[in-house]
Parts: structure tokens; sequence; C-alpha cells
């Protein structure tokens, strides 16, 4: 069981994180409606932080795909060391996982041009582009 002062903890580390990440896209999206510019002006502002938000989350992708892959790498060799302890199920899990992440940047810009047509955009190495 997790205690109390460890949820607590964890609760304001997350409220936290979610202030630093979300924090200037909300205040981007109220100045334009505190200056009288109305709903659009809000919805245009989020529209355009969405490209930032494609990025980070491709990015994401790719960092975590290739950490379990490393990771299934370092399992692999502990299975081999000790076969006992360490069972072949675990590092070939980590690496369908690791390989679906790294994969996942091609699913979303082939879903996104099934979906939204030349009209939308998907994040990649090099940036955000259009499809």
């Amino acid at each position: 069981m997790i205690s109390q002062s460890l949820k607590k903890a964890l609760i304001l580390t997350g409220g936290a994180v979610f202030c630093l990440c979300f924090g200037a896209d909300i205040f981007a999206a109220i100045k334009p409606f505190a200056s009288g510019q109305g709903v659009g002006a809000i919805a245009g502002s989020v529209k355009s932080n969405l490209g930032s938000l494609a990025q980070l989350i491709t990015a994401g992708a790719y960092v975590a795909g290739m950490g379990f892959a490393v990771g299934a790498i370092v399992k692999f060799k502990a299975h081999k060391d000790n076969p006992t302890q360490v069972g072949i199920g675990v590092p070939i899990a980590l690496l369908f996982v690791g390989a679906a992440l790294l994969g996942s940047p091609s699913v979303f810009k082939t879903t996104g041009q099934t979906l939204f047509g030349a009209s939308g955009k998907y994040a990649g190495v090099s940036g955000v582009s259009s499809f």
C-alpha cells in the first residue's frame, strides 16, 4: 500500500507538472478572452498550440521507445545470465512495447490523414508538418 504522505507528495508533484506543462497555454487562452476578443480567439490560440503538443507526444514516444528497447536488451542479458530468475516473457514484452512506441508516430500520421484529410498536422523528427 502507498502511505498517505506519499499519496500527498504524488498529488502535489502531479499538480506542479500539470501547471508547468499547461500553465502557459491556459494563460495564452485567457488573454484574448480578457481583452474582449471572444471565444473564437481562444479557439485559435488553442489550435495554434496543438502543433507543439503533437511534437511533445512524438518526442516522448521516441524517447520512451528507445528506453524500452534498451531495457529489453538489459533484460535479455539478465535472462542469459540467470534464466531461472528472469523469464523470457519480460524482455520480449519490453521489446514489443518499444517497437510499438517507435512506430506510433507513423501510425498517427496515417490515422490523421484518414480522419482529417489534408488540413491536419503531424509531428515528426524535423518538426510539425501538414499531411
